[in-house]
């Protein structure tokens, strides 16, 4: 990656409203610093180009990796992952009703969880923590 400016990582993070775009987790919640990563892998041709960059916790980043397709496991076909600057998140996603799991609503969002492991038992721990302060699921998603 081409050197982030100061100015660049902070329009990726505004624009990200401070939450990984993938799991939504919040930057106040999580211990680590967010990280800006490619959703197109620059090892399969995505560029630094701002549109090509999200905001992700180190979760959702690290199981990422330079994935960009995965089997959706009700189709059993080849899905793309989500892509937070062309996707919306509601379109392919849901809050199970405790507000702890993510649930696929459609192949990108099925894969995605899988590719991801949106919903490892310790990510569904905390979210059952953060429901019980109160602090989640996000108000806009």
């Amino acid at each position: 990656m081409t050197a982030l400016t100061d100015e660049m990582d902070q329009r990726v993070r505004e624009r990200a409203m401070y939450r990984c775009e993938y799991c939504l987790s919040q930057q106040r919640y999580v211990m680590g610093v967010l990280e800006v990563e490619h959703i197109q892998p620059v090892s399969k041709g995505g560029s630094d180009h701002e549109s090509n960059l999200a905001l992700a916790c180190h979760r959702c980043n690290n199981h990422k990796s330079a994935k960009i397709n995965v089997i959706d496991p009700d189709t059993g076909e080849d899905a793309r992952l989500f892509h937070p600057r062309q996707d919306i998140w509601t379109d392919h996603f849901q809050w199970s009703e405790d507000g702890t799991e993510i649930i696929g609503q459609t192949p990108i969002g099925r894969a995605t969880i899988i590719a991801l492991n949106l919903n490892h038992p310790n990510a569904v721990e905390v979210r059952r923590a953060w429901v019980a302060v109160g602090w989640h699921p996000p108000y806009d998603a």
